[in-house]
């Protein structure tokens, strides 16, 4: 990478708890992987959308897709913009890449790994129309919050890659999470909240069983939506 590039402190944001695939999962990765799935290292560079997705549309990254079932979802409902998905567990990659197929997806894309070095080399400043993520690992013990992906370096490195206008999605059921997610976020001088505080539940982001749990088990969840100026 050049000299001048901004050196980062890469702290894992996941934890990585590697299960065992079902044949389902195994079958469909290999099966759907080559439609699907974006080979990418940091010394391969920035990203070329334009070929990754075979047109030029808005981008939309989504961090931490989860089992896909909200991301194949607002795909499906937004075919003029294009997703790329990071996750790093396979199963929940195979399930997202299976929807995707059912529903007849081609705006979609699917990197697996970590979303910060691909956010730090692989993707080209202001290049992004929105940025999403929803329910990420909430890394409970307080000497673990350095861990979180919502905080002040990675939302200044997320800023730069939205272009004007752009938006910035959170959610999350976890109450001191949310609080961290508003501070730092409001904090940042490149974004103005959209709402006074937390913001309306969107009715583009789809109920998913994993939010469902969460409202079944007594917390509340709360989106944060953010523009950049």
């Amino acid at each position: 990478m050049p000299d001048e590039e901004p050196q980062h402190r890469h702290i894992l944001t996941f934890n990585f708890r590697q299960g065992r695939n079902k044949p389902r999962h195994d079958e469909a990765f290999a099966r759907l992987w080559p439609r699907y799935g974006m080979e990418w290292q940091p010394e391969d560079g920035r990203i070329d959308f334009a070929k990754l997705f075979g047109r030029t549309a808005p981008v939309i990254l989504e961090i931490g897709s989860g089992n896909g079932e909200a991301a194949a979802a607002m795909c499906d409902a937004d075919r003029d913009r294009d997703l790329l998905a990071v996750e790093v567990y396979p199963q929940g990659i195979a399930d997202l890449m299976s929807r995707a197929e059912d529903r007849g997806l081609d705006n979609l894309r699917v990197y697996q790994g970590d979303a910060l070095p691909l956010m730090w080399h692989g993707i080209a400043p202001e290049s992004l129309d929105e940025i999403r993520v929803y329910f990420p690992d909430p890394w409970p013990k307080k000497r673990h919050h350095k861990r979180r992906i919502i905080q002040t370096e990675h939302v200044r490195t997320m800023a730069g890659l939205l272009r004007s206008g752009g938006v910035i999605h959170c959610a999350t059921d976890i109450a001191d999470y949310a609080e961290q997610m508003l501070e730092v976020l409001t904090a940042e001088p490149a974004f103005a909240n959209t709402a006074e505080g937390y913001a309306p539940r969107p009715d583009h982001r789809p109920m998913t069983k994993f939010e469902r749990r969460g409202i079944k088990e007594d917390r509340p969840i709360a989106d944060l939506v953010f523009r950049k100026r």
